[in-house]
C-alpha cells in the first residue's frame, strides 16, 4: 500500500516572532504594540509578528488575549472549567463592593457621592477601600466643584481580570440582557451608561502622592 505523501512542515518562526513569543510570556502585565517595538530588531512590522502568534496559539491551549491595551498569553477560554476545578476559591466581594465596583465601571469618573446617589444607599469605606487594595479602582482625579471631591476610576488590573482590552468592551443592555444579569421589564428611558476613562474637562488629574486613606472623606 502506498504511503501517503508528506506534507510539507511549515516554515520555522521567525526571530522576531520567536523573541515576541518570549517577552509576551515573560512580562508581568500586557505589553502593547509600543513596548514590543522598542525590544524587537528595527524594521520589524509588530502587527504582522502579533497575528502570526496569534495564529499560532488559535488552536492552543493558551491564546494570545488583548488586554488592556496590550497583549498577554492568558488560557483558552474553553478550558476554564477543567483548569477550575481543585482551586481555592478566590475571595469573593460582598454585594455592597460589586454594586459599588459596577458604578464605577461604567460611570467613571464618578465621585462617593454620586455612587451613593446612583445606590441609594450610604457607601461604606470598606467597600471602597477593598477596591483599593484589590487594584481594581484607583483615586483618579478631583472634580472641580466645592469641596474638590475625590473621583474614581478602573485601573488595567480590572481590565485585566475581566478581560477587557478597555472599559468601552464592558457589556452594554442587550448582553446584560443576554447573560441574565437584567430581567422583567425595564423603566422607560432605562440605559446603560457608555463607559470610558478620558479625562473630563471638570475633572483635575490627582496628586500622585495621595493615598488611600486620604479620600475617605470624600
Amino acid at each position: 500500500m502506498a504511503k501517503a505523501p508528506r506534507l510539507p512542515e511549515p516554515p520555522p518562526p521567525s526571530e522576531a516572532v520567536r523573541l515576541a513569543e518570549a517577552l509576551i510570556f515573560c512580562a508581568p502585565s500586557p505589553l502593547t504594540a509600543a513596548d514590543l517595538a522598542v525590544r524587537l530588531p528595527p524594521g520589524t512590522d509588530v502587527p504582522a509578528v502579533l497575528a502570526e502568534i496569534a495564529r499560532a496559539y488559535a488552536a492552543r491551549g493558551l491564546t494570545l488575549a488583548r488586554i488592556a491595551g496590550g497583549y498577554a498569553f492568558r488560557t483558552a477560554p474553553d478550558l476554564a472549567p477543567v483548569l477550575r476545578g481543585g482551586l481555592p476559591e478566590p475571595r469573593k466581594l460582598s454585594r455592597a463592593a460589586l454594586e459599588t465596583l459596577a458604578i464605577v465601571a461604567y460611570h467613571q469618573p464618578v465621585t462617593r457621592a454620586e455612587i451613593e446617589e446612583i445606590r441609594g444607599v450610604t457607601t461604606s469605606k470598606g467597600s471602597l477601600d477593598l477596591l483599593l487594595e484589590t487594584g481594581w479602582v484607583r483615586l483618579r482625579g478631583r472634580r472641580r466643584t466645592p469641596g474638590r471631591p475625590v473621583t474614581y476610576g478602573t485601573t488595567p488590573a480590572f481590565l485585566d481580570h475581566f478581560g477587557l482590552d478597555a472599559v468601552s468592551d464592558l457589556p452594554g443592555l442587550d448582553e446584560l440582557k443576554g447573560l441574565g444579569l437584567i430581567e422583567g421589564r425595564l423603566p422607560a428611558g432605562f440605559r446603560v451608561p457608555q463607559p470610558g476613562d478620558e479625562a473630563q474637562a471638570d475633572e483635575d488629574p490627582i496628586a500622585d502622592s495621595l493615598a488611600p486613606g486620604d479620600a475617605a472623606a470624600d
